[in-house]
């Protein structure tokens, strides 16, 4: 048979599959609205699986029924957007968050590390110099001094781009009853510091924070005689070159520490990236957001987790929706082995619809869903 002949035939089955399609829409708008009507949940997970079933069933090949199997997947997935659209516009709300102006007078923040640490430098960039704040000694304490109103706000790295996320402040936001409402980008200058007078031949031993180290592998591996101790923060670390007068001892930390604790620098820009930043969020206990808030963060953990397409499905709603995902990342969930919580960022905010179709759906048909906030991104 002539292949153009062929082409006509496919175009026609086509038309008839986009009618029967929109016909099957007009049908789930109408169990949709009877749905809003009675109270009834969208998504029926054992009803679809009955009747994918049931059309694989109908299918004459094994072959044929993986693609019937995936195309109602996809025509289910569908319409269950379309309906989480309808039951939007009956109930509007913004999950709880309310919008404020981002006025920050009068406010007090903690912070982790000491004085001259990024994370204090984070703090004064955001909130200003004359910023009420004080340190911390660990992410964890940033954490509950939030919560536990002591502090009105918290400033906790998230990010670097040299060695990416820093999993502990992950798992806080996912145990702490905390939001983010902000995020500041520190560019990250290591530089090795000692006391002055030292000579880089005499040092021995070398303190920092872990990523600190790590950020600075080239450069120390040029010194494998060198003892790399981990301390909690970088600026800890000049503190302590201050305190022990040792000129055996040097500490990686930024300049702005250096003027700090009376240090010298021996050697700057020590960073394997010369584009070296960190990432930190601001962090409120209030559920808020700023008017201009254009970066949203999720995390969730998947029903059945094991089952194919489940990601792919909760992402759907974001795709459905013509949302921007910019980042997605996954934390083992503890004592529950290989069970994931996945965390995702997305543009936009939870004004407006096409955001809150998405955060109705995902909520619907994941578990342990939580909005972590909604904030001005910066680039």
């Amino acid at each position: 048979m002539d292949l153009g002949v062929l082409r006509d035939q496919i175009d026609d089955i086509d038309k008839q599959i986009i009618r029967l399609f929109e016909e099957r829409m007009d049908v789930a708008e109408q169990v949709a609205r009877y749905k809003i009507g009675c109270g009834k949940p969208v998504y029926d997970p054992v009803r679809e699986r009955s009747k994918i079933e049931r059309a694989k069933d109908m299918a004459t090949s094994s072959f044929n029924a993986r693609g019937v199997e995936t195309l109602f997947n996809q025509l289910m997935a569908i319409s269950r957007v379309r309906q989480y659209e309808l039951v939007a516009e009956a109930h509007q709300d913004n999950f709880g968050f309310e919008e404020c102006n981002g006025d920050h007078v009068g406010a007090k923040v903690a912070f982790q590390g000491v004085e001259g640490a990024y994370g204090h430098q984070a703090t004064l960039g955001y909130f200003g110099k004359d910023v009420e704040c004080y340190h911390v000694k660990t992410f964890e304490d940033v954490m509950k001094e939030v919560h536990e109103g002591r502090a009105d706000y918290g400033v906790l790295p998230v990010e670097n781009s040299s060695t990416g996320i820093i999993t502990d402040v992950y798992d806080l936001m996912h145990l702490y009853d905390n939001y983010i409402v902000g995020e500041y980008v520190v560019k990250v200058e290591h530089a090795l510091l000692g006391l002055p007078g030292t000579e880089i031949d005499q040092i021995k031993t070398v303190y920092s924070h872990p990523q600190g180290l790590l950020q600075c592998s080239r450069f120390l591996d040029e010194k494998p005689e060198w003892e790399q101790v981990s301390l909690q923060n970088t600026a800890v670390s000049a503190q302590k070159v201050l305190v022990e007068q040792d000129r055996t001892q040097a500490a990686i930390a930024s300049p702005a520490a250096a003027a700090i604790y009376s240090l010298s620098v021996l050697k700057e820009k020590i960073s394997d990236n010369d584009n070296n930043s960190t990432r930190f969020i601001i962090i409120r206990h209030k559920k808020e957001y700023v008017k201009g808030a254009d970066g949203i963060s999720i995390s969730f953990e998947l029903a059945n987790a094991h089952e194919t397409g489940s990601l792919y499905h909760a992402l759907g709603f974001i795709i459905y929706n013509s949302l921007n995902m910019t980042k997605i990342e996954s934390r083992p969930i503890q004592g529950d082995k290989w069970r994931y919580r996945f965390f995702i960022d997305f543009d936009g905010n939870i004004g407006e619809a096409p955001v809150q179709d998405a955060l109705r759906g995902m909520a619907q048909e994941t578990i342990n869903f939580k909005i972590l906030g909604n904030y001005i991104q910066v680039e």
